[in-house]
């Protein structure tokens, strides 16, 4: 069994910055060869990819809204990964899931049903306007 906890989230008023953070764990479970990943849900919509990253930590993948203000990275020593949230909008309110994903693709979109193994508990951000 896996357990991803996040934590970082807040309310931040727009054009802010916020990092929010997932410590991963579980007695047979080797982080360092994971990929792992983002995903958020606001209210009423869908949960969807934000941000990917592959075990070695140079591999990156991100969904087109989020391009260029967001960044995923992972520190293998400390089972973490991380995001980072800069330029906010009010449309990024939701609250951010992490999650181990089964494999790492070069693609913009992964599938909530069908990519992911394991889910944390979710952090809730909100943006203020």
């Amino acid at each position: 069994q896996v357990q991803l906890v996040e934590s970082g989230g807040g309310v931040v008023q727009a054009g802010g910055s916020l990092r929010v953070s997932c410590a991963a764990s579980g007695r047979t479970f080797t982080f360092g060869a994971s990929t792992m990943g983002w995903f958020r849900q606001a209210p009423g919509k869908e949960r969807e990819f934000v941000a990917a990253i592959g075990w070695s930590g140079t591999s990156t993948r991100y969904t087109d809204s989020v391009k260029g203000r967001f960044a995923i990275s992972r520190d293998n020593a400390k089972n973490t990964v991380y995001l980072q949230m800069n330029s906010l909008r009010p449309e990024d309110t939701a609250v951010y899931y992490c999650a181990v994903l089964r494999s790492y693709r070069s693609t913009s979109y992964y599938d909530t049903a069908r990519d992911v193994n394991y889910w944390g508990q979710g952090t809730q951000v909100t943006v203020s306007s």
